[in-house]
Formats: structure tokens, sequence, C-alpha cells
């Protein structure tokens, strides 16, 4: 199995896909992400936009389901400011990073589909006796929901784009 820290990265991409995607059925009232194929420059403004963005999925679960008008009025300059149309575009450029992420292996690099790669992690966390039960039980459950929500990569070119920003894509999220 991979170590802790790797799955904890895993499981993070996987949570960053999923706050992505809450925050733009939030801001734009989608329920479904399109995948896109990225760009260089979409990329390092998605780069840039990250401090300016550090608590705003924390903002948007305080106001509930309705969104607050002014709260979306700021994620739209945050993201014009940042070279994007709007904050439904950045919010789609971040679930496409977010989705190759998740197929990443961020020891090496390698990708394989996202949900092929939680399916390995399923197989090893199933048969890792060193794992609490309670634990376990839990880590089965998050892989298994990981599995079935995350769709395939259908722009695999933003594989060798993301392979290519891998290490400062990581440093601003973390």
């Amino acid at each position: 199995m991979r170590n802790a820290g790797q799955f904890l990265k895993l499981l993070a991409a996987q949570s960053m896909l999923l706050a992505a995607l809450a925050i733009g059925a939030y801001a734009q009232d989608v329920e479904e992400f399109t995948q896109i194929r990225l760009t260089e420059a979409q990329v390092k403004n998605f780069l840039a936009a990250q401090p300016d963005l550090v608590g705003v999925d924390e903002r948007i679960a305080a106001t509930g389901d309705e969104p607050a008008p002014e709260l979306e009025a700021e994620l739209n300059a945050l993201a014009k400011k940042h070279g994007f149309a709007d904050f439904g575009e950045l919010n789609t450029v971040s679930a496409n990073i977010s989705l190759v992420l998740a197929g990443m292996n961020p020891e090496t690099g390698e990708f394989i589909q996202p949900a092929e790669a939680f399916k390995k992690e399923l197989d090893e966390v199933k048969s890792d006796e060193s794992i609490p039960a309670a634990e376990k039980n839990e880590l089965i459950e998050e892989l298994t929901e990981a599995i079935e929500s995350t769709p395939a990569v259908k722009h695999m070119e933003n594989v060798e784009l993301i392979k290519a920003n891998r290490e400062a894509i990581v440093e601003a999220l973390e």
C-alpha cells in the first residue's frame, strides 16, 4: 500500500475535485462539470489565483444553499483578476486539474484513470491488516464513493500539461 502521506494526497485530490464541483454548482447553478482541454495559460492563471481562493470554500459552505450575491460577485471579480471570464471558467479549470491529479501517482507522476487509482487503493486498504477496523471501514466507504463518482479523463493531453506543472500545482494547493 502507498504510505499514509500518499494516500492522503490521493484523497485530497478527490476532495479537491468534489469541492471544485460543489463551488461550481454554487457559483453557476450547475450540477455537472465539463471536461475541457486545458491550456498552459489556464494552468498558470489557476496557480496565480490560489492565494486569493484560500478559505473561499468555507465561506461558500457557511452561506447554505442560496447563493449570496456579494460572494458570487467577489468570486467573479477574483476570477477576472486572474485572467478568467468568470468564476465558472476558473472552477472548470480547477475541476479538470483536480481530476488529473486524482489519477496521478504523487511519487512517480505516472497517470492512470482516477477511478482505477481509487480501485487499486481500495484493494490495498481491504487487504491491509494493520489498519484499525473503524478506520478501514471509513476508508473503504470513501474510496467506494470516489470510484462511483469520479469520471474518466477525456482530454489525455491534460495529463502531460499537469505533469509539467505538477510541482507548482501541489505547492500552490498545500
